[in-house]
């Protein structure tokens, strides 16, 4: 639950919340191309924090084909797929808090968790300071061994997908090495140590187009979310008094001169960048989410801003942030901020929540009406 006490600013993310997110333009490729489901963003995740992805982002590399060639390196490194493949395939661990690499280049954010763990109100993007939370109080029960991978992917929000095999293959792997150390194999099964080797061992590296994956994730988040954008209009049109200061605090990346794409949209008016009083692009200023340095640089904007407008300055308790990624919301909320998580698939959810924070009406009677 928020805090009563109404933001004077807010931050936005950009891809995964005003626009699109381009993890649906991922997962569509992966699909598309029979890819294991969430290993584009494991291999751009565990390419941190000198990848390709994260050092375009940080405007050390330009857009070229020495990146493309670099971007395609990463999603082909062995050993990240051994380590993908592996850590799927014995269910000992699960993925989740995929934070999706957007439209302005959000950080692909991956944390392993033990599956004998639960969702912490962190990792579903709770409000307020982090690790707290008095009306859920820490569990008691006795963990098992072994639980259901199933209950535990049902704990997870669409936002933060959670790929792990099945309760059944993980249980049909187990019988198989059950039935050769216990000699009770078929005798055209193959001999003990070619079977274990054979479950363990990843199948080929799939192939994958770098430069087409970018371009298609690219168009994708050219298209303004359908609940977010609109809310963020509405708050614009307020006089500067009756309204927080408006800004953006995005991963970015910088297209070639003149590319088209280094608008966000092809209209002023649906361009995100216009919107905000103030507009902090990693790519420009050398720095990403979720470096703690950004997001005080953010705070200093607001703060000089604020008090050019008459008023006291601005802190980190003063500001409300919205974002896609739990790594970036925490961030957020281990400086002071209030957060807002948006789900993928739900980001109507986030404007709700806005407008308790602000006491502010953001959404049109038809969109209310639906959404009630």
């Amino acid at each position: 639950m928020l805090s009563s006490k109404s933001p004077k600013a807010v931050l936005f993310d950009i891809g995964g919340v005003c626009v699109l997110s381009p993890m649906e333009a991922i997962a569509a490729y992966e699909n598309k191309h029979t890819i294991p489901r969430d290993w584009i963003n494991y291999a751009i995740s565990k390419s941190a924090p000198n990848g390709y992805w994260q050092r375009l982002e940080r405007g050390e590399i330009e857009m070229n084909q020495e990146f493309f060639k670099g971007f395609n390196a990463d999603l082909r490194n062995e050993q990240l797929w051994r380590e993908y493949h592996t850590g799927f395939r014995n269910s000992k661990k699960k993925l989740k808090d995929v934070a999706n690499p957007t439209q302005l280049g959000d950080h692909v954010s991956l944390k392993a968790e033990a599956a004998n763990t639960r969702p912490t109100d962190q990792d579903r993007g709770s409000q307020g300071p982090a690790g707290t939370d008095n009306n859920h109080p820490p569990s008691k029960e006795p963990s098992s061994p072994r639980p259901s991978l199933s209950k535990l992917a049902k704990n997870t929000t669409i936002g933060d997908p959670v790929s792990i095999e099945s309760d059944e293959v993980a249980e049909s792997s187990s019988n198989i090495s059950s039935s050769i150390n216990g000699q009770s194999a078929l005798s055209s099964s193959p001999s003990p140590p070619e079977a274990v080797l054979r479950l363990n061992s990843p199948p080929p590296l799939p192939e994958i187009d770098g430069e087409s994956l970018f371009w298609s994730m690219m168009d994708h988040s050219r298209k303004s979310d359908p609940y977010i954008f609109p809310a963020l209009l509405r708050l614009r049109k307020m006089p500067p008094k009756e309204r927080p200061i408006l800004a953006a605090l995005s991963n970015t990346v910088i297209f070639p001169p003149n590319h088209p794409y280094n608008r966000l949209s092809d209209s002023k008016e649906s361009d995100p960048r216009s919107q905000f009083d103030i507009f902090i692009a990693s790519a420009e200023v050398g720095m990403r989410k979720p470096n703690p340095d950004i997001y005080k640089l953010a705070l200093g904007k607001l703060d000089k801003l604020d008090k050019e407008r008459g008023g006291s300055g601005i802190t980190a308790e003063d500001c409300l942030f919205l974002d896609d990624i739990g790594e970036n919301l925490k961030t957020a909320r281990d400086l002071g901020m209030r957060t807002i998580k948006v789900v993928l698939g739900k980001t109507w959810r986030a404007v709700k929540e806005l407008e308790q924070a602000t006491g502010l009406e953001m959404m049109d009677e038809k969109t209310r009406r639906s959404k009630l």
